[in-house]
């Protein structure tokens, strides 16, 4: 996915012409591009909008979900969809999609303190929506 950005970034600063040139010159397959090219945007240009999804990778532990909605719900934020996998190994990875335009915090300022959470993992911003 970072790969993506960059190859994004070079295209839109015209250090690359075309897409097989800049996925080229970041060491990335073009069908990679073409998968992540229309989910994948630079951190700044996501807090603008409406609705964010996130991946959080837990600890299977009892509660974890429990508070991570908590610190979504204690920003303003409201859930509009939550997908889990089956926990194996110990460990859950969690999409969930949020509506930010309530917000009384930052998206970052969010991010932040669900990666301070106990047992959470990772969180990764992965996609906006309007």
């Amino acid at each position: 996915m970072l790969k993506t950005l960059e190859a994004k970034a070079l295209l839109d600063s015209g250090k690359a012409k075309q897409i097989s040139e800049a996925t080229e010159a970041v060491d990335l397959s073009r069908s990679a591009f073409y998968k992540y090219k229309d989910g994948v945007f630079p951190f700044h240009t996501m807090v603008k909008e409406k609705i964010i999804t996130l991946s959080i990778h837990l600890e299977d532990r009892s509660g974890t979900l429990s508070r991570l909605l908590a610190a979504v719900a204690e920003a303003g934020a409201n859930v509009l969809t939550i997908n889990q996998t089956i926990p194996l190994s110990g460990r859950a990875t969690i999409t969930l999609s949020i509506e930010t335009a309530s917000m009384e915090i930052e998206i970052d300022k969010l991010v932040r303190q669900m990666q301070h959470l106990d047992a959470v993992e990772k969180v990764e911003l992965i996609g906006s929506g309007a």
